[in-house]
């Protein structure tokens, strides 16, 4: 007997732990304070959308193993805002035999959506839900805190970056990785011990892949005006010779890729390939939607009038 019903699978209800509430964004607090938060609308400060990444990691290994790790690709749009307290499950489709992308999502305990995703195993660039997204993107009729930049502007330097257990990762992280194992929802021995792993080192997870990236994103000195709030709109972490590994060197190069705007942002696409020490060897990239809001930027209405 056969069924043509689709089946997923599913994890535990969690509490992802907020651990942005001390981050230093240009200069000042960012939206994950609580009293930023407010002041621009939201209920308190949100947990950082990659945090729920770690939660689909045990269920794509269960589909997809060892290879996950190495040639895996999560493609997410985030949908709503998580506060800490409240809890989220993810969900993953099951794929037919042979299938290499499945739809993802989260929900809150009470089936508010958190992100829309696709995960893939070794696709090929574009192939992905925002690639998707981002081909359908209209051109912006006019930017003011993103006037200054344009599609295919580069970094200003190869960046070079490095992640040790207990390495403060910035203002921007303020915390290490063994800090943030202590609160993840998803743990496993191959994050902290390199014995247990088949690379002879230890990984680091998907949601951190997003801080080791941004750790030194302010060296590409893109002309973003300041001040100004930011958050993660959507965010893609492809492994292409995969797994990144703890105390090791890489270096990144970045660039932009798409600029859009909706009625609250404007919004600049970045994306980061990082590559080994050499810079030779690409090893994994990172597209993310860096959405800046509109009324977080005083002069808006003054200079979005004199264009």
């Amino acid at each position: 007997m056969s069924f043509d019903t689709p089946l997923y699978l599913c994890g535990p209800l969690r509490e992802p732990k907020q651990m942005l509430a001390d981050q230093e964004y240009s200069g000042h607090s960012s939206i994950h304070d609580d009293s930023m938060a407010e002041k621009l609308g939201f209920r308190a400060g949100p947990i950082e959308g990659p945090t729920h990444f770690s939660q689909f990691t045990p269920l794509l290994v269960e589909i997809w193993g060892q290879q996950w790790f190495e040639k895996g690709c999560f493609s997410s749009h985030f949908q709503n805002m998580v506060v800490e307290g409240e809890q989220v499950r993810a969900f993953v489709e099951r794929p037919a035999p042979g299938q290499t992308r499945v739809r993802c999502w989260a929900e809150k305990a009470d089936g508010t959506p958190v992100l829309e995703a696709s995960a893939s195993i070794g696709a090929a660039p574009g192939e992905s839900l925002l690639y998707e997204r981002m081909a359908k993107l209209r051109a912006p009729e006019k930017l003011v805190i993103l006037s200054d930049l344009h599609v295919g502007m580069k970094g200003a330097v190869d960046e070079k970056v490095r992640m040790d257990p207990d390495q403060n990762m910035g203002k921007l992280y303020p915390f290490s990785l063994n800090q943030k194992l202590a609160g993840i929802t998803e743990n496993s021995s191959w994050y902290s011990d390199g014995s247990r792993t088949p690379w002879g080192r230890a990984v680091i997870p998907t949601e951190m892949v997003s801080v080791l990236a941004e750790y030194t994103s302010k060296d590409a000195e893109f002309p973003v005006k300041q001040p100004v709030i930011g958050l993660f709109a959507d965010q893609e972490i492809r492994m292409i010779d995969g797994p990144l590994l703890v105390g090791e060197d890489y270096l990144i190069r970045r660039e932009v890729v798409a600029l859009s705007e909706s009625k609250r942002t404007e919004s600049y696409w970045v994306l980061s390939r990082i590559y080994d020490a050499s810079g030779e060897v690409l090893k994994a990239e990172m597209l993310l939607n860096h959405a800046t809001l509109k009324h977080s930027y005083a002069n808006y209405e003054a200079e979005a009038a004199a264009l």
